[in-house]
C-alpha cells in the first residue's frame, strides 16, 4: 500500500500530487492512482459524460508515456468504460521522440498550453534583476516607490480577498474559469498538505493583486491569479512575482513554473498577448512541450464525442 510521503517523493508535478487526487475526489470526480512499480507511480481522473454511461479519462503531467503504461491505462480504462484518456505528460518536445512509436494521436482539445516559462531562480537576486527586461526592472521599482506592500496570506481574510480579484478578473476578461467552489475546495486541500501558498499585493491595505502559488519539489508554480483594474499604474504584479521569487529563493527552491505561454513568434492581438510579455520580462526561459495525446480505446464513441465537443465549443464562442 503506497502513502501519501512515498508518492508525493516520486511524483514530478503538483497534478501528480497526493493532495491534488484527494481534492479532484472531494470535487466529485474518480480519482485513480497505478502504482505499478516501487519508482512508477501516475494518477488520473475519469469524468463522466452526462446522458451516457462512458467516462474520459485525463493524465496530466505524468512521465514520458511508455507501452507498460499505457498497457496499465488500457486495463483501467476499459473498467472506467473510458472513451479515451487524455495524456498531457511533462515532458520537453525535444525528449519526446520516442512518442511516435506509441499508439496516440494529437489530442483534438489540449488543456495545457504547448509552452511555457520557467525561471531558473538560483542566480543571485542582482544578477536575476540584471537579467530582466529593462521595463520590467523600473516597474518592480515603481511598485516600491509606491510602497506596494506584498504578503503571504494564511487567513480567510486573505483567501476571500483573493476569491473577490477572481471573480472581478472572470468579469473583466471574459474568459471560461473554475468557480468558488472547486478554489475554495483546492485551496483547503492544497494548502493543508503544505503545497498551496497565497501571496498578495497591496496599496494602503487595499488588495490589487493575489496569486495562488503550488510549492512542489524544487520547483514553485503559478497556476491561479487575480488583479484589480483599480490603480494599475502602481505596477503591482511586478513587485508581486518578484517577491514571490525571493520567497521561492529564501527556501531553497531552483525554479518557478510560470505555467504557460504563447509561441516564439506570439501575435499582439492575441487576447493573452499582455500577459505572456509581462512573464517575458523576467527573462525566463521557453519551453515547448510535447503535446497533448489521446489515447483511444473506443474509436467510434470517440469520433462521435469528438463531433459533439467541437459543436459545444462552438456554441459556447457563439454566446461570448
Amino acid at each position: 500500500m503506497v502513502d501519501q510521503s512515498s508518492w508525493d517523493a516520486h511524483a514530478a508535478h503538483p497534478l501528480q500530487s497526493w493532495a491534488w487526487g484527494e481534492f479532484r475526489q472531494a470535487m466529485g470526480v474518480e480519482t485513480v492512482r497505478i502504482a505499478h512499480k516501487e519508482n512508477e507511480m501516475w494518477q488520473l481522473t475519469f469524468h463522466k459524460i452526462p446522458h451516457t454511461p462512458f467516462t474520459v479519462g485525463y493524465f496530466p503531467k505524468g512521465p514520458m508515456p511508455t507501452k507498460t503504461m499505457l498497457r496499465k491505462l488500457a486495463e483501467v480504462g476499459k473498467q472506467k468504460r473510458a472513451i479515451f484518456i487524455q495524456l498531457e505528460p511533462n515532458i520537453q518536445k525535444k525528449e519526446a521522440g520516442r512518442l511516435q512509436t506509441l499508439p496516440l494521436r494529437p489530442s483534438h482539445r489540449p488543456l495545457f498550453t504547448a509552452y511555457n516559462f520557467v525561471l531558473d531562480i538560483r542566480p543571485s537576486e542582482t544578477e536575476l534583476l540584471q537579467n530582466m527586461h529593462h521595463k520590467t526592472r523600473y516597474n518592480i521599482r515603481l511598485a516600491q516607490k509606491h510602497n506596494v506592500t506584498i504578503a503571504e496570506e494564511t487567513s480567510q481574510e486573505g483567501f476571500a480577498a483573493y476569491l473577490t480579484l477572481l471573480n472581478e478578473t472572470i468579469k473583466r476578461q471574459g474568459f471560461y474559469a473554475h468557480n468558488e467552489l472547486y478554489h475554495t475546495r483546492m485551496w483547503n486541500t492544497m494548502s493543508t498538505a503544505g503545497i498551496a501558498k497565497l501571496f498578495t499585493a497591496r496599496l494602503n491595505g487595499y488588495p490589487l493583486a493575489a496569486w495562488i502559488i503550488f510549492a512542489f519539489g524544487d520547483t514553485i508554480y503559478y497556476p491561479y491569479g487575480a488583479s484589480s483594474r483599480e490603480h494599475r499604474e502602481v505596477m503591482a504584479p511586478n513587485l508581486l512575482l518578484w517577491e514571490i521569487v525571493r520567497w521561492g529563493k529564501a527556501r531553497g527552491f531552483s525554479y518557478f513554473d510560470l505555467w504557460g505561454a504563447l509561441g516564439p513568434t506570439p501575435d499582439p492581438k492575441d487576447p493573452w498577448y499582455g500577459f505572456h510579455r509581462f512573464k517575458e520580462g523576467y527573462r525566463p526561459t521557453h519551453v515547448e512541450y510535447a503535446g497533448s495525446f489521446d489515447f483511444v480505446l473506443r474509436p467510434t464513441w470517440y469520433s462521435l464525442y469528438t463531433m459533439a465537443d467541437n459543436l459545444r465549443w462552438m456554441l459556447l464562442n457563439t454566446k461570448k
